[in-house]
């Protein structure tokens, strides 16, 4: 009998995430975020063979959650335009400040935030991020201005380095003393590299089903 090669579901939705988000202070200045090479955040698609591109970090304080994301390997500048967040590179963000994973539908509780390198202000070369409402929600959260998002990117030779901070103000539910656990995934979008995720892969509705995000612990 030949044996099976192909498997009926990718490894990583075998799985629940639950990595460490550390505490840093300051967590954003004037210069960006200086989140040190502890904070990087894995990509399990290692379990999958799939390629990284991209050096995720994360942390927290009380007044809020800071991002990191350096991304190396292209040939090509990013592509970037705020006016179609979707189709543009750079990072987006799922978090749920009640860590529910029981639950197909976002909640009030659950965020979708979409950080690009580029794509704003005049030449479209000023870094952008927004909140954005996720799609079959039951219920949204609050809404948030763009401008209380702070954005800071630098073009490398073959990438570039994207910062990103949301402070707790746009955060709906965000108390971590009280619930320091968050639902939480990540996707670095690329035109050219592809798609590198935290948990599940696009085989799955990643970007609007809270059941099938990791956990980040806020850990001192």
């Amino acid at each position: 009998m030949k044996p099976m090669t192909d498997r009926l579901l990718p490894p990583r939705f075998l799985f629940r995430f639950a990595v460490p988000c550390r505490h840093h202070e300051p967590l954003w200045t004037a210069a960006g975020t200086k989140l040190p090479p502890a904070s990087r955040l894995p990509s399990f698609g290692d379990l999958e063979g799939l390629a990284t591109f991209a050096d995720v970090r994360a942390g927290w304080s009380e007044a809020g959650l800071a991002f990191y994301v350096h991304v190396e390997g292209k040939r090509r500048p990013p592509w970037c335009r705020e006016s179609r967040p979707d189709e543009s590179d750079g990072l987006r963000v799922w978090i749920d400040t009640r860590d529910t994973h029981n639950i197909h539908r976002a909640s009030r509780f659950c965020h979708q935030f979409i950080f690009l390198p580029a794509g704003s202000g005049r030449n479209l070369a000023d870094p952008y991020g927004e909140l954005f409402f996720i799609n079959r929600a039951r219920e949204n959260p609050k809404p948030v201005r763009p401008e209380a998002l702070r954005t800071r990117s630098e073009k490398r030779v073959d990438g570039y380095v994207l910062e990103a901070h949301i402070p707790a103000a746009a955060l709906t539910g965000w108390d971590p003393a009280e619930h320091p656990r968050l639902g939480f995934t990540y996707a670095v979008v690329d035109q050219e590299l592809g798609e590198q995720t935290f948990s599940c892969g696009k085989e799955f509705p990643y970007r609007e089903d809270p059941s099938v995000w990791g956990t980040l612990e806020l850990v001192k």
